[in-house]
């Protein structure tokens, strides 16, 4: 597995993520294909510019036309101070071969290694299983329930946070 920064030619990767039914069930449902060129583009100018880590999970680096999804983390205002955040999808195929484990742990030490981001925090659904499992495997500390707006939408999910510093090498 490898990552790589977002491209312009990912619409079709954010597509199959935030257009389909079953990838979007815990974040309020699909996002409507019109406006994905645009968010990919803004995504493709902040990665450019350094203000957030977009990543696309490439599961084989031989074939690396194939996405199995992203992983990105961006900080954020929250009216109490800035907040840096992480969120992962992964496509149904590639799903529970531990694609997004290893993407998010491989992420959380670049930002060890690198010294960015501080604290980070992961919201994922409350009823998303399998994120949660990876925040628990990766050794994100769980601080509560909360709501949070993901896409215009509020969604119930769990606060976990993990200072990278503490992510050991491997």
């Amino acid at each position: 597995m490898r990552l790589r920064d977002v491209s312009p030619g990912d619409v079709d990767a954010y597509v199959r993520m935030r257009c389909d039914p079953v990838m979007m069930a815990d974040l309020g449902g699909p996002l409507p294909r019109e406006g994905m060129a645009e968010k990919v583009g803004r995504d493709v100018r902040q990665a450019a510019a350094g203000l957030a880590w977009i990543k696309m999970i490439v599961p084989d680096p031989d074939r690396p036309g194939v996405v199995a999804g992203t992983v990105t983390i961006w900080s954020h205002d929250t009216g109490d101070g800035p907040l840096s955040e992480i969120g992962w999808m992964v496509l149904p195929e590639f799903q529970g071969r531990g694609l997004g484990k290893r993407a998010v742990r491989a992420l959380l030490e670049q930002a060890r290694d690198e010294d960015r981001w501080g604290v980070v925090h992961a919201f994922p659904a409350t009823g998303n299983a399998a994120s949660n499992g990876v925040c628990r495997s990766v050794g994100f500390r769980l601080r509560g329930e909360t709501e949070v707006d993901f896409a215009g939408r509020v969604i119930r999910a769990n606060h976990w946070s993990i200072d990278p510093r503490t992510v050991p090498h491997r």
